[in-house]
């Protein structure tokens, strides 16, 4: 399609990877629509459960304990406890398999390509943590302030789910700025986490940790082809390895999902024989992100979601007054947004930065409010910013649920329209096409 481009000169802030790098993007952006949808039905499945008069049988479901003491390590957790550190950390080991592979060999490679995504994860980070913090102060801080990361994450599989319903028309820059956007705005929530939410750090299990990861990292750096060759292998051999760091992280104070990220990384993105083909990082993400967004995550979020929104107990508060439910509605739907464009602008007005020509700031805007749908980090840095017993915490689940429903409405209340006619000049486009290659003879038939 053709579109004329904005003024300035200067690198685009959308440009179009190589063939190779949409292919792989693309099929990324296909699994997590896929993983989106279910994440969404577990989600309205637990709503729905902690509504109704049956509402005390998934609580009691959610808050039910169990589990051994290996190494020292107490291991007696909830099912939504297990939920979120255990589930959770097959979702950041492939989180970690594509950090890796955008700094090795992805747009966060190029440093002067980095910049763009980087810039506007950073923006779309601080102004929500800002929004949240001055709400928070200006009804007296406290404990309040402890929930100023809640509003910073986007959730990927639920933005790209919503994206691929309403934006299948919009150029592809965007689709893909929204998932590089996200895959940066998943490495500054996993600095947070393990360095704002680390209250005792055990030297002892993290020196303890560094065994299997060491082997780990080992085994696949020079057993790659093997396990890439035997889908067995790595269930058999590495998945053990991974269990027991899960373990120690989990002893040692860290987050446990740190565990999965440090894996992830540990795993070799180009091929070890040095020849040309898909790296042994590539080939865990295909077996794995299935297990992750079909399994995982929609577990996490159906124990993670249910929230009684009309409760009866008079202790829990009126959510509506509560300042942290307003600090995370306004910062995912206004902060995050405030925070993108804004960026965003700023490295177009004071760098030679432009978008890209198939892309206008209109478009931005719709990609931008889609990104103000935290779900899955949002619902994790909430228990761990308040904890389960808080009335804050049920107040900060609502918020996210709200907060991430207006997003998604008011993303596709605006993209809608505008994919509307990205998909009539496409049509347009290819028509003019097909009726230049027809022969004159022919044309001058049809038109009589």
């Amino acid at each position: 399609m053709t579109h004329t481009p904005p003024s300035g000169s200067g690198k685009n802030l959308f440009s179009r990877p190589s063939y190779k790098e949409s292919v792989r993007i693309g099929d990324i952006l296909r699994k997590e629509t896929v993983g989106g949808m279910v994440l969404i039905a577990g989600a309205l499945l637990a709503l729905v459960w902690a509504n109704t008069p049956l509402r005390d049988s998934y609580f009691a479901l959610r808050d039910f304990h169990f589990g051994p003491t290996l190494f020292g390590v107490d291991l007696n957790l909830s099912i939504g406890h297990w939920a979120a550190d255990a589930l959770l950390a097959v979702f950041f080991f492939l989180t970690g398999l594509e950090l890796k592979k955008e700094f090795v060999i992805g747009d966060l490679h190029n440093i002067k390509t980095a910049a763009v995504p980087v810039t506007a994860a950073f923006g779309g980070v601080l102004v929500p943590a800002l929004i949240f913090t001055g709400v928070a102060a200006s009804s007296g801080g406290g404990e309040l302030l402890r929930g100023w990361a809640i509003p910073t994450a986007t959730d990927i599989a639920f933005a790209v789910a919503v994206l691929a319903v309403i934006g299948s028309a919009l150029p592809t820059a965007l689709r893909i700025f929204l998932l590089t956007l996200a895959v940066v705005d998943d490495l500054i929530a996993i600095v947070i986490i393990a360095v704002v939410f680390t209250d005792e750090l055990k030297f002892a299990y993290l020196g303890l940790a560094l065994i299997p990861i060491i082997l780990f990292t080992v085994l696949a750096r020079y057993c790659g082809k093997f396990f890439a060759k035997y889908a067995w292998a790595a269930w058999i051999i590495l998945l053990p390895l991974g269990i027991i760091t899960w373990i120690f992280v989990f002893g040692s104070g860290i987050h446990a999902t740190i565990a999965g990220v440090v894996l992830g990384f540990c795993v070799p993105v180009k091929r070890t024989d040095g020849r040309e083909g898909i790296g042994l990082a590539e080939q865990f993400e295909h077996r794995f992100r299935p297990l992750s967004s079909g399994i995982c995550i929609p577990i996490f979020a159906f124990f993670a979601a249910g929230v009684t929104v009309v409760s009866s107990d008079p202790n829990s508060g009126n959510v509506l007054t509560d300042p942290v439910f307003w600090g995370i509605v306004i910062g995912l739907v206004a902060g995050k947004p405030i925070g993108i464009m804004g960026s965003t602008w700023l490295l177009t007005k004071f760098t030679k930065a432009s978008l890209d020509k198939d892309a206008r700031w209109g478009d931005l805007l719709g990609v931008t409010l889609l990104a103000g749908i935290g779900f899955t980090v949002s619902l994790l840095v909430s228990e761990l910013s308040f904890g389960l017993e808080s009335p804050h915490y049920e107040h900060a689940k609502v918020a996210i649920l709200s907060g991430s429903f207006i997003a998604a409405i008011l993303g596709a209340l605006w993209l809608v329209p505008r994919n509307r006619r990205y998909k009539a000049i496409n049509e347009r486009e290819t028509r003019d096409e097909d009726h230049d290659g027809i022969p004159d003879v022919y044309q001058q038939d049809n038109n009589s």
